[in-house]
Parts: C-alpha cells; sequence; structure tokens
C-alpha cells in the first residue's frame, strides 16, 4: 500500500489513494497507521477519491489519530490539494473538492503554496445548540471559569482569550475539559487559546482527537474571526507553534485561508503490516 506524508506548519497527515486501499479504512486501523512507535505516525489520515461529479476533482475524507473523522482541516485539506496537483489529478490552479463540511475551493499560488475558500463562518450552529447568537458563553476546566465564542468554521471552535497567560496556561490539563464538554457541544469542538495584538492572533490549539497540536487550520480560522468580531481588522496573521497562516475574513464572514504545505515523504507499508491490518478488522 502506497502513501506519501506531508506537513503544513507541522501538521502532518499521511495521504492515500482510496484505490490503493487493500481493505476498509476501520478505526482501528487509522490509530494503527497514525501510532508513531509501530505505524507511520501523524496527526490524521488524508483518505482521497474520485467524485461521479465532474465538478470535482475529488473528494476528501479527513481521519483523526485516535479513528474519528473530522469535517475539515483547514492544513489537512491544503494538504491535500497540493498533493492532487503534484500527482497529476489535475492541471488547474483553481478547482474544487468536496469534504464532510461541503466545497473547498482552492487556487495554488506557488509550488508549495496555496489560497483556500473554506466557506461561511458562523457563531451559531448545532455544534452549540444552546448558544446565542453571538457564540458566547462560559465554562468550567481545570478548576477555572473561561469566557469563549464558539465559531463555527465547517467544524466546531471554542475560543478562548487568554492574553498574557497564553504562553503559560498547560493546555493538556485544561483542553480534555473543553474539548469534550458534551453536554455544551454534542460533537465536541477544538479549542484554541489566544492572545490578540492588532491584525495578528498568537494561538495554541487543542484539537479534538488529537490533544495539542502545533498548528490547525480551521482553529486558526476560529481564532481569527473570533479577533475580527472583536474588532481586529482582515486580513489576519495567525501565528502558531508551527508557523505562520493568513485569514482572510469578509463582512459575511467568508473565510479564505492562505498558507504553504510541503511533501515529506512517499512510502510502502510492509507486506506484513499490511497483512496484520488486514486481520486486525
Amino acid at each position: 500500500m502506497k502513501f506519501e506524508k506531508w506537513q503544513a506548519l507541522g501538521n502532518d497527515y499521511v495521504i492515500i489513494e482510496a484505490a490503493a486501499l487493500p481493505w476498509e479504512l476501520t478505526p482501528e486501523r487509522i490509530r494503527r497507521l497514525c501510532e508513531p512507535h509501530f505505524g507511520i505516525g501523524s496527526d490524521g489520515i488524508l483518505l482521497l477519491s474520485p467524485h461521479p461529479e465532474p465538478r470535482y476533482v475529488a473528494e476528501l475524507r479527513i481521519f483523526n489519530p485516535d479513528g474519528s473523522e473530522a469535517e475539515l482541516s483547514g492544513n489537512g485539506a491544503r494538504e491535500a490539494v497540493l498533493y492532487l496537483r503534484a500527482s497529476g489529478w489535475t492541471e488547474d490552479d483553481t478547482f474544487t473538492i468536496l469534504t464532510k463540511a461541503g466545497d473547498v475551493t482552492p487556487t495554488i499560488t506557488g509550488p508549495n503554496e496555496a489560497s483556500m475558500a473554506i466557506g461561511r463562518a458562523s457563531t451559531t450552529s448545532p455544534d452549540y445548540p444552546a448558544g446565542p447568537e453571538d457564540g458566547t458563553g462560559t465554562l468550567e476546566s481545570a478548576g477555572r471559569e473561561w469566557s469563549f465564542r464558539h465559531v463555527n468554521v465547517g467544524n466546531p471552535q471554542c475560543v478562548i482569550e487568554a492574553g498574557d497567560e497564553l504562553e503559560s496556561l498547560d493546555l493538556g490539563a485544561i483542553g480534555p475539559g473543553i474539548e469534550g464538554n458534551t453536554e455544551l457541544f454534542p460533537n465536541r469542538t477544538n479549542v484554541s487559546f489566544i492572545r490578540v495584538d492588532g491584525s495578528t492572533v498568537r494561538a495554541r490549539i487543542f484539537e479534538r482527537g488529537v490533544g495539542e497540536t502545533l498548528a490547525s487550520g480551521t482553529g486558526a480560522s476560529g481564532a481569527a474571526v473570533a479577533a475580527f468580531l472583536g474588532g481586529a481588522p482582515s486580513p489576519i496573521t495567525v501565528e502558531l507553534d508551527g508557523g505562520t497562516l493568513t485569514v482572510e475574513i469578509t463582512d459575511d464572514l467568508d473565510l479564505t485561508l492562505i498558507g504553504t504545505a510541503a511533501r515529506v515523504y512517499s512510502g510502502e507499508l510492509d507486506a506484513a503490516l499490511v497483512s496484520a491490518l488486514s486481520e486486525s478488522g
């Protein structure tokens, strides 16, 4: 089974074409492939397959390392579209792929760079069913109360303004109590802790099914929207542990995410591992 590994700001994914799979991609197999010691090691899997409608170059499914499926990943989608171009799925600079969150339309702007229209953000969604129209609320985690704003950018984001505390926060202690608060967020939620300085946002991200991560495109987008609603001008530069993303936001909260991605290596699973995974079900 052939695959490629790509990274975007340190957010690394294994990319697999569906035609290469010798078995169904079950949660157990996903966890094994993403495991760093006994598998390939990654933040998730990007599964690409052709779509019967010609307006789509491909359909993209995104899986977290715990085996769950994500609606969207900004970094993952950017890796996928650059892979599609590099692998000859299309020669167009601008095209559309289908994700669980809907259409994503990228424009290739360089050998390792893409600008992606990822849809319209909203502060109301079924992911925060009891929330007010502005998405604000409070919750408790790690013995503290936190004020937040919910933003849906194809998947749920919980954005917390942390100010000067940002760098000292223990996300491993705080994040699980927020991510897994299914009373507020029935589908769980990603969490962005931010500090805003004009049109620059410093963000640290705790992702569903991943934990603290170097970078998250949708996390950066949610952070940028929260800052924009607080008065920050667009475009907004989001500084993550793994690097920088640019988010352009219209008054209607339509989002364009601009960043880079690159292939790390191409590989092929050993036949013995393919066989073991076949038996694991």
